[in-house]
């Protein structure tokens, strides 16, 4: 954990102890479940599924059914504070039900696939260790996979390693030469940093981390899954897995992400005010996992915005800000079911379907012992678009707006943003965040540190 020390107008830094958190100890690349070879192999469900399907409330009742425990495969979930933008289950349903990997991280923390790893399968073990059934949840495709299959046996960097790299890319990054430090990576040996999404420092610190550790880019180490991903019945894995990826016809999709897309704005204390407090504790759009995130980049875009025009702005500036939010979760979902199409292991179940129905089969599913697993005729569906009429309303598709339909309509977050994204005569104190990934400046007036004022009050 990010121990901080300084006051307004001094600096927050690292304090110099050492600590251990033994759940990230682990350097086994594939921990093995507790069966023998010739032991019963431990069943796990997990629902994948692009954003919006409702993954979560499938996975709600059925922990509730199977007396089970929710193992979130959410990227920004981890995250405190980050609630309304990410769906995290409310209070009542993480009481109901328990739920791991949610809030363990601040936002200026990176997350990686392999941590995921880790996290999950040590979270599955201790669900398996209490007799419940571990229920893993979410739509981040690299997670899942390597959740599955197990992860890359990359060897760890020495702390020399980490410093000594950490300290060269922040030259770089302080100074806004992203190209010149993928022209760095690439010339230690990893040609396939020039295909890094902009500003993905974490993942070309990683790259280059790996080089001077090895001698070799990432793309050196065999990937568990290649062995796998021509078999749809795979049985060398750690545990028996029941998969299954839960959508709803395209066009149905993509106008329920539209409608959470609003609904995410349509209280000031949702998506805005969580990314407004992602500004106020120093971070900018596009700079790390969190920024990144669909809905928190655009969100932070907008804002600094409004308070670059001292508070103001106007019913057409929000509604093509919602407009590139909606648009950018439409395509993140196209490119969800492009990855999972790939993955042979799951199977495809209808989300249109009632949701009582879909609960009885898996439950059922859960229970049959090693029959082989069929989706039955009404709950399948197609993994592509075949029907004509289907693919004519696809390329027709236009966005209806529910709630935000006209200028009248924006108004109370029009006047939200004038009361709380003006900055012109207030008085802030800066302070300097280090994390291992970054430097960070932090506004200090009216926060006692970075973990008070997390929006919402749910974290």
């Amino acid at each position: 954990m990010l121990q901080m020390i300084g006051k307004a107008g001094g600096s927050l830094r690292r304090k110099p102890t050492i600590s251990f958190d033994l759940r990230r100890m682990s350097n086994d690349s594939t921990p093995r479940s507790s069966s023998g070879p010739n032991e019963k192999k431990e069943k796990v469900i997990v629902i994948a599924g692009p954003t919006g399907a409702g993954k979560s409330r499938l996975a709600l009742e059925l922990a509730k059914k199977l007396n089970g425990e929710v193992i979130s495969a959410d990227s920004v979930q981890v995250y405190r504070g980050l609630d309304v933008g990410s769906s995290k289950p409310s209070i009542a349903e993480q009481k109901e039900v328990p739920h791991h990997l949610i809030d363990i991280l601040i936002p200026s923390d990176e997350y990686s696939a392999g941590q995921f790893f880790k996290d999950a399968r040590n979270a599955t073990q201790e669900v398996i260790s209490k007799g419940k059934v571990p229920i893993v949840a979410g739509g981040t495709g690299l997670y899942l996979r390597w959740y599955i299959y197990g992860k890359p046996d990359v060897p760890k960097p020495s702390f020399e390693i980490t410093s000594e790299v950490c300290s060269e890319l922040l030259h770089l990054q302080e100074k806004c030469k992203w190209d010149e430090a993928v022209e760095l990576v690439v010339n230690s040996g990893d040609s396939k940093a020039l295909s890094l999404s902009l500003n993905d420092w974490y993942r070309l610190r990683r790259s280059l981390e790996i080089i001077r550790t090895s001698g070799s880019p990432p793309s050196a180490f065999a990937v568990p899954y290649d062995s796998f991903k021509q078999q749809e019945a795979v049985k060398d894995l750690d545990f028996d897995f029941l998969c299954f990826f839960f959508t709803s016809p395209r066009v149905d999709l993509y106008r329920a992400i539209d409608l959470r897309c609003e609904r995410m704005l349509m209280e000031t204390e949702g998506l805005l005010r969580e990314a407004s407090w992602l500004l106020d504790i120093g971070l900018q759009p596009n700079v790390n996992s969190v920024t990144r995130a669909i809905g928190y980049r655009q969100a932070m875009e907008y804002l600094l915005e409004c308070r670059k025009n001292g508070g103001k702005s106007m019913a057409k500036c929000f509604l093509a800000f919602l407009y590139d939010f909606q648009k950018a979760s439409r395509n993140f979902a196209k490119r969800q079911t492009t990855w999972f199409r790939n993955e042979l292991i799951y199977q495809w179940i209808d989300a249109s379907r009632p949701m009582d129905i879909i609960v009885d089969f898996v439950y059922r599913a859960y229970n049959n012992g090693n029959e082989q697993l069929m989706v039955p005729t009404h709950l399948q569906i197609k993994k592509d678009v075949y029907d004509r009429k289907e693919s004519i309303e696809l390329k027709s598709y236009r966005t209806k707006n529910r709630f935000f339909r006209n200028e009248a309509d924006c108004q109370h977050i029009l006047q939200w943003i004038w009361r709380t994204q003006q900055r012109l005569g207030c008085r802030f104190y800066s302070t300097t965040l280090v994390t291992s990934t970054k430097v960070f400046t932090v506004p200090y007036a009216g926060m006692e540190s970075l973990h008070s004022g997390i929006p919402n009050g749910q974290s």
